[in-house]
């Protein structure tokens, strides 16, 4: 799939904010980990998506009641939904000088669309010298989802299903989209959260 920058400056897809802080010390520490048991860029870039893949469950998973959605605090909790896992992984890529963004997609809450829709998060990286950006999916694995760190041929944990409803949406973000971040910081809970998820950009 062919994305489109939101912002056309590349730097903007390393920039820091409230909600990429990759500034912080154990964003920091964790990429400078992760960057020691590589040592370019490719190796890098997949480690950082396993860790937060495998490392970080996701609190629909786990069952984690905690809320986290800027980057430091879910490495620190070691927990988030797919938009809060999206913010981590971006803050590790771009710690390294690695331009990465977040993009999103609509998709049933159940097996088809009469359950609704939500918004669900993903992230896109462009490593040094490609010609263009590759999405990855660090929601976690679990059983009937299998993502895989792969810049030639996406392996995403949520295929869509244009039939049911669903949809890729083809921006590329360079910060967190505002009704993902609403819905992240006004909900007191997962429970909460789960009832405030976007159902649309």
């Amino acid at each position: 799939m062919e994305l489109i920058q939101q912002n056309p400056d590349i730097h903007a897809y390393l920039a820091s904010d409230e909600v990429i802080d990759h500034w912080h010390p154990l964003v920091q520490e964790t990429a400078d980990g992760l960057w020691s048991a590589t040592g370019d860029a490719y190796s890098y870039a997949k480690a950082a998506f396993e860790f937060v893949r495998d490392v970080i469950p996701h609190s629909a998973d786990s069952g984690d009641p905690r809320v986290s959605w800027r980057a430091s605090d879910v490495l620190g909790t070691r927990n988030g939904i797919c938009y809060a896992k999206s913010h981590a992984l971006v803050a590790l890529l771009r710690a390294q000088g690695i331009p990465a963004g977040l993009c999103y997609q609509r998709l049933t809450l159940g097996e088809d669309r009469s359950s609704g829709h939500a918004v669900h998060g993903l992230v896109a990286v462009r490593l040094p010298g490609a010609e263009r950006w590759s999405r990855v999916d660090p929601r976690g694995n679990k059983p009937g989802v299998d993502a895989r760190f792969t810049l030639e041929q996406e392996q995403l944990a949520f295929p869509v299903r244009p039939e049911q409803g669903e949809l890729d949406h083809p921006e590329l973000y360079a910060a967190a989209h505002p009704a993902v971040l609403k819905a992240l910081r006004e909900s007191a809970d997962r429970t909460a959260l789960w009832r405030n998820l976007p159902t649309a950009l």
